[in-house]
């Protein structure tokens, strides 16, 4: 809790938190079992809703970020996800790895490589600041 600047238990913080973001918050919610797990659950529904990849990644950015994604913010997603399915579709057991993290069940009706790098990309946007910044 120190590295989300959590207060400790041995004073009162009052009402309102400081804000603060730090590369390594993003890391540690980037690898966190519950963040993954959450990824995967929002990409597994981005995938049952929409189906091309531009109104899913439309989807997906206003999901988690609030608002609609820029050009090149959509840019950069379709480049990330394009490198996620080449990486996942060459290692099979990896996506297994990566769709498996967590207790809620996998389904077996989408392909685990697509799955996975769709995956990737929500959990990028959950540790992203639009996605974890509040002011």
């Amino acid at each position: 809790m120190l590295t989300l600047d959590a207060p400790t238990r041995e004073y009162c913080a009052g009402t309102r938190r400081i804000s603060t973001n730090t590369p390594l918050q993003a890391l540690v919610l980037w690898n966190d079992v519950q963040f993954v797990e959450a990824a995967r659950m929002v990409a597994e529904r981005t995938l049952r809703q929409a189906t091309t990849d531009r109104s899913r990644m439309e989807l997906l950015h206003r999901r988690l970020a609030g608002d609609r994604p820029s050009l090149s913010a959509m840019q950069a997603m379709q480049e990330a996800l394009v490198s996620y399915r080449v990486r996942y579709l060459a290692s099979p057991e990896d996506a297994m790895k990566l769709i498996g993290v967590g207790e809620s069940p996998v389904p077996d009706d989408i392909p685990a490589s697509e799955l996975a790098s769709w995956t990737m990309l929500a959990n990028a946007l959950l540790a992203s600041d639009a996605a974890i910044v509040k002011d």
